[in-house]
């Protein structure tokens, strides 16, 4: 969730969606995003909208988060009025989310459920810090309803780490692996960033292990992305760290694929492996396949039918606008039929299932077959899956292809 929001067109005082964006609403999965914005420190990568207890300011507090978020799930209902609407997914992110007590997160899902009900087997997905959770927190989580938890592991060296200025120990991320299955969670992610400056390959392949032996059965795997306005930013500006090599990003990510699928685990997304489809982050695959979320919190996007908004940016802001019943969107745009066709090959292309090819140029398909970027099998029965190299590149197929 970038920090810096974008332009676009107002958003009415009481959150009401054009008719286009509620035609056919309850036909489409629902899911539902919480941001949490609140960290202990800031990682220097990082560049999502998060706040630490210093950057906060009057208007907002962990304390009283719990209460306003839920204010805007009801204010969810209003808009998308009584149709039957069973969530999914629903999805704890942030920031951290488990700086928040585990009755207030709780509390949030039960909004979620008293609203809009939980569909049978629905998944709850919240993001966590290895340090920020115990044994105890993590049966009370269960206890509310959670059933699939994600660490941000990131690095197993603890220079990479430092660099990252991440707070965990290496040795923390097992064990609250262990603690999350003990407690009954059904899934658990490990998140890892690749191509920090002062990694080296052997450091990679060291993380990778140490992710595998806490047994997740899903890991994602990112490169690392120098994002403007960080203090990583800074620190390659001034010459302090070097910027990361195409060419070393390329190699771990090969060594990932070779390591991860060796391991029984399957990518199905290019940053995404999984022991088998079960395992699969059911959220994320709604995102990528066009759903409908709301997502709540400062900051937070939703997309409704392709209608798309964004709500405005610090804590404080959001609370004020909830507490005098208005909407906290800041802007939305609605997607013409081009902008949904671009939007639908950029993120169904990544996927192993890939995107149909009646949505893509014949010529430029066949172009990419024959440089090796695009399976040709499933092509000939009128899917575009990347070829492993075509996902090294896949940024650049994409471009090539819408």
């Amino acid at each position: 969730m970038p920090a810096i929001l974008p332009d676009g067109d107002p958003v009415p005082a009481d959150g009401a969606l054009p008719g286009s964006a509620l035609d056919g609403l309850g036909t489409r999965p629902l899911a539902f995003y919480v941001h949490v914005p609140f960290c202990v420190t800031r990682c220097g990568y990082c560049d999502f909208n998060t706040y630490t207890a210093t950057e906060l300011g009057p208007g907002a507090s962990r304390e009283s988060y719990a209460d306003t978020a839920i204010a805007e799930v009801r204010l969810a209902r209003r808009v998308l009025g009584d149709a039957d609407l069973p969530v999914e997914t629903v999805f704890f992110g942030g920031g951290t989310p488990t700086l928040l007590a585990p009755d207030d997160l709780g509390r949030i899902l039960a909004a979620i459920d008293a609203e809009f009900g939980l569909a049978a087997g629905a998944e709850v997905t919240t993001e966590a810090n290895p340090e920020s959770v115990d044994e105890g927190y993590l049966g009370k989580l269960r206890a509310a309803g959670f059933n699939r938890i994600s660490y941000g592991m990131q690095s197993t060296r603890e220079h990479v780490l430092a660099v990252l200025d991440r707070t965990h120990t290496p040795g923390r991320v097992p064990q609250v692996a262990r603690w999350a299955r003990e407690a009954g969670f059904e899934h658990v992610n490990l998140d890892l960033i690749y191509g920090t400056p002062g990694e080296s390959d052997d450091d990679w392949r060291a993380s990778l292990r140490a992710a595998l032996k806490a047994e997740p059965d899903h890991v994602s795997a990112y490169a690392l992305i120098v994002e403007e306005g960080t203090r990583l930013a800074g620190r390659v500006r001034r010459g302090e760290l070097a910027a990361p090599d195409d060419d070393a990003m390329a190699d771990r990510y090969l060594m990932t694929e070779e390591m991860l699928s060796a391991h029984g685990l399957r990518w199905y997304e290019i940053s995404n492996w999984a022991s088998g489809p079960q395992a699969a982050c059911r959220h994320n695959l709604l995102y990528w396949t066009g759903a409908d979320w709301w997502g709540v919190g400062p900051g937070a996007h939703s997309h409704v039918g392709g209608t798309r908004w964004w709500n405005v940016k610090h804590p404080a802001a959001y609370a004020a606008r909830l507490a005098e019943g208005r909407s906290p969107a800041h802007a939305r745009e609605v997607l013409d039929a081009e902008d949904r066709r671009i939007e639908r090959i950029m993120l169904e292309l990544r996927l192993a299932q890939g995107c149909p090819a009646e949505l893509l140029d014949d010529a430029a398909v066949r172009r990419a077959v024959a440089e090796g970027l695009i399976e040709p099998a499933p092509y000939e029965r009128g899917r575009a899956v990347l070829t492993l190299r075509g996902r090294l590149l896949a940024d650049a197929v994409v471009r090539d292809l819408t």
